[in-house]
């Protein structure tokens, strides 16, 4: 375990100094009983959750290479039970709160169909051996802003603080280079969709695999993104460069200006400002379900619980946007959920910061880091938006990544879809990555063009 300030206890005097300086800080990580990225290995007692068996390796039978449509691992499974607005108090304590609202929300239509739980999260051996190295050498910037020691794997694999599961999640594996051609669409209350392209080419610094962390220079990711249809959005793009450690420096970011043909700076695309292709369902910060500094809030670690969480959602690229896009909701058909064990924190909008959110509740899967679900409470106190994240293995990188992320705006009626695949395209997540110089300024005038 590392050793740093958040372990030590408080003390008073010095006879009281000496006697913490003498008592062990930490038992050792037993990693026996521990899957590689510090999820529990073991299954549950109701055997409902099976053992971590290393997860989906290599690519399945059925999938024909980089960039193209994942085959379904799991296409023999059955649904074993779904979850209703008539039967759900029957499963009240596998619910999040957002899952419940939306099927209040939506009591004819919307439910959770629940199939048998498989841990088919992986990831390559070399992450698997930072991760373990980091439970000694990652640690928290003195106010969590940011993460110092940690490179190539899961930062805190065996965390003890909520904000350690939050840089858990914002610093996960997800390849090194990510490529891809996708589409939004923001859906509306009577079931019509307005549907945004993309491209988008993000850099994982962090998981360089012959980097360190002294040669990161402090960049978690870079990211680049423009639209290419509708016209009346198509050419605007946007550059990211995204700090590891944000009290060394604030995120850097810069727009494409279409109409004066120019890059410019961006300064506060970040926490709750809207951006302008999300029709207002979902602020900066909920992309990726929450991203960027977190020193708005206070963090607090609820703990484990076992919940219903979407997971190996392959079949949300089968058939057309127009069967998938329902009134209020994806198409139920469409999306499985699971049972699985989840980290639960929380985030309190502190009083001294504005932001639209005022509670958020993140849901995280144990065995990936990814968030999967957060529940956002606006200023009243009211669940206002629920977010989900359908994660699946991308089994040729291999790690586990959205499908798909789905943002509810419970009164409106309406949502916004991030990431879904085009046509019979996948994000190509195997290409060598450009080098650091692509991601500047002049790099995303080049990157319109």
């Amino acid at each position: 375990m590392r050793i740093s300030s958040r372990n030590l206890p408080p003390v008073v005097g010095i006879g009281a100094l000496i006697l913490a300086l003498m008592t062990p800080l930490a038992a050792a990580t037993n990693w026996d009983e521990l899957t590689p990225f510090g999820a529990e290995r073991k299954g549950n007692s109701a055997g409902t959750i099976p053992e971590w068996d290393g997860g989906i390796r290599v690519p399945v039978p059925g999938y024909v290479g980089p960039g193209s449509l994942h085959a379904d691992p799991f296409a023999g499974d059955e649904p074993l039970y779904s979850v209703s607005s008539s039967n759900s108090a029957q499963h009240n304590e596998v619910l999040t709160e957002g899952l419940r609202a939306l099927l209040t929300r939506y009591p004819e239509s919307f439910r959770v169909p629940v199939y048998p739980s498989r841990r088919s999260h992986s990831a390559p051996d070399w992450v698997y051996e930072n991760t373990r190295l980091n439970d000694d050498r990652g640690t928290l910037a003195a106010d969590g802003n940011g993460v110092s020691g940690a490179y190539g794997g899961i930062p805190f694999p065996t965390p003890d603080s909520a904000l350690e599961v939050y840089w858990n999640h914002v610093a996960r594996w997800r390849g090194q280079y990510i490529e891809s051609r996708s589409a939004d669409a923001n859906v509306y209350a009577d079931g019509k969709a307005s549907l945004i392209t993309r491209e988008t080419q993000v850099k994982f610094h962090f998981y360089q695999k012959d980097g360190s962390a002294d040669t990161l220079q402090n960049r978690l990711f870079s990211l680049m993104s423009k639209v290419t249809a509708p016209p009346r959005f198509a050419r605007t793009a946007v550059l990211i460069q995204e700090p590891l450690n944000q009290d060394v420096e604030d995120r850097q970011a810069w727009i494409y200006d279409s109409g004066r043909r120019r890059v410019l700076r961006a300064p506060l695309l970040a926490f709750d400002m809207g951006p302008n292709d999300a029709d207002g369902l979902r602020t900066a910060d909920d992309t990726d379900m929450i991203n960027g500094s977190p020193s708005r809030f206070d963090w607090t670690l609820v703990g484990k619980q076992e919940l219903l969480i979407p997971y190996n959602n392959y079949r949300l690229e089968v058939g057309d946007e127009a069967e998938l896009l329902k009134a209020g909701h994806l198409n139920p058909e469409r999306t499985r959920f699971e049972l699985h064990r989840v980290w639960v924190i929380e985030a309190t909008l502190k009083p001294e910061f504005r932001h639209v959110y005022a509670r958020r509740v993140f849901y995280i899967d144990e065995d990936s880091w990814s968030v999967v679900m957060a529940d956002q409470y606006d200023k009243s106190g009211e669940l206002s938006r629920v977010s989900i994240a359908y994660l699946k293995n991308f089994y040729e990188l291999p790690g586990t990544l959205p499908a798909a992320y789905v943002f509810h705006d419970l009164a409106s009626g309406r949502y916004s879809v991030q990431g879904l695949a085009v046509g019979d395209s996948e994000a190509e997540t195997l290409k060598p990555a450009p080098n650091d110089g692509h991601f500047n300024s002049a790099g995303l005038g080049r990157f319109v063009q």
